[in-house]
């Protein structure tokens, strides 16, 4: 008895030697959970800080905003989020005036500001290419059908203008001589200019296009299918907020990048926010707005200078004070940057 007894503690002692370790108990797992528990609670929520930002459409162009607010993205890094429509060039005119503190809206709206003294500061570019169709009315075949037409844009040195006048050209038309530019207001507006024959030409978003189309409308360039570099929207703020809120900023473009990564996988949150705030119903529309919407967003959306290529060109020849701005000046990518490095676009 006393030879196995001494056989039991040395093969346990082996055993230890040997790095063996015993299981824990059950009290001792317990402990443990109950030690991590106590550790994820006691690590504080950024205290919420009230946001103003503001889209210049409703479109799906913005659905990582609207995934934002709606699934506790914004919420969850610190951001009470309050997302408006305000039409086109005026959600910019808000935020110079201090109406709101962030414009989601075009990078080409943003440089004729900067140009013209406002000390705005671009923080990302969700939308770094331009995602529209140019489209034609019925009985326009081919481009020198458009010889004397109308084309709608939204407003003069828009986005919506320049990738016009970039579409134009790939056609081997002169955007100004050959057509008539037209300024008729937003992507809604412009549609119902066409419908009603108004315009016979016009750079039609995702799915305002397909709904063209059924009235018989045709694509003559697709310009999203292109890739071109743009600036189409941004993440923009004055830099005197930016001074100040360095750590909500942070916050917001943290939310932004997680909210890019959560639209590419969740077509069920996507879709219903879709539905919400771009008005969708028709789930051909819906599937159409989040291929799109889902296709232009790159996953750490960067503000670069040579985003800004279309818009120098085309601002220039309107106001020569664009082509010698600096357009590193108004462009601050270490929120961006500080995103990547924690790893905020692989959740």
């Amino acid at each position: 008895m006393r030879r196995r007894i001494a056989a039991i503690v040395l093969g346990a002692t082996i055993v230890g030697a040997c790095g063996g370790t015993a299981a824990p108990t059950a009290s001792a797992s317990q402990a443990a959970v109950a030690a991590t528990a106590t550790a994820s609670a006691s690590t504080p929520k950024p205290t919420p800080y009230a946001i103003k930002a503001a889209t210049p459409t409703t479109s799906g162009a913005f659905l990582w905003a609207y995934l934002a607010s709606d699934t506790g993205i914004f919420a969850d890094n610190g951001i009470a989020a309050d997302v408006k429509y305000i039409q086109s060039t005026e959600a910019l005119t808000a935020l110079i005036s201090g109406q709101i503190d962030v414009s989601l809206g075009a990078g080409s709206d943003v440089l004729s500001a900067a140009v013209g003294g406002a000390d705005l500061v671009i923080v990302a570019v969700p939308t770094p290419t331009y995602p529209f169709v140019f489209e034609v009315a019925p009985g326009i075949t081919k481009a020198s059908d458009l010889k004397g037409k109308k084309i709608g844009v939204a407003s003069i040195g828009s986005s919506s203008d320049i990738a016009t006048r970039v579409a134009l050209k790939k056609l081997d038309l002169d955007p100004d001589k050959d057509v008539t530019i037209v300024a008729v207001g937003s992507a809604a507006s412009r549609t119902a200019a066409a419908v009603s024959g108004a315009i016979q030409g016009a750079v039609s978003l995702v799915p305002d296009n397909l709904v063209l189309e059924d009235k018989g409308w045709k694509p003559l360039v697709n310009l999203a299918d292109l890739g071109l570099p743009a600036v189409q929207n941004t993440v923009t703020v004055r830099r005197d907020f930016l001074t100040a809120h360095r750590d909500v900023v942070q916050r917001f473009v943290d939310a932004m990048v997680i909210a890019i990564a959560r639209s590419k996988k969740d077509k069920t949150a996507s879709f219903a926010a879709l539905t919400k705030w771009s008005k969708l119903t028709d789930p051909r529309l819906i599937e159409a707005t989040w291929t799109m919407s889902t296709k232009t967003y790159p996953a750490l959306p960067y503000p670069k200078p040579e985003l800004f290529a279309d818009s120098i060109s085309e601002l220039s020849g309107k106001n020569p004070k664009v082509k010698g701005f600096d357009v590193s000046k108004i462009l601050d990518d270490s929120f961006v940057k500080s995103a990547g490095d924690r790893g905020l676009d692989k959740r």
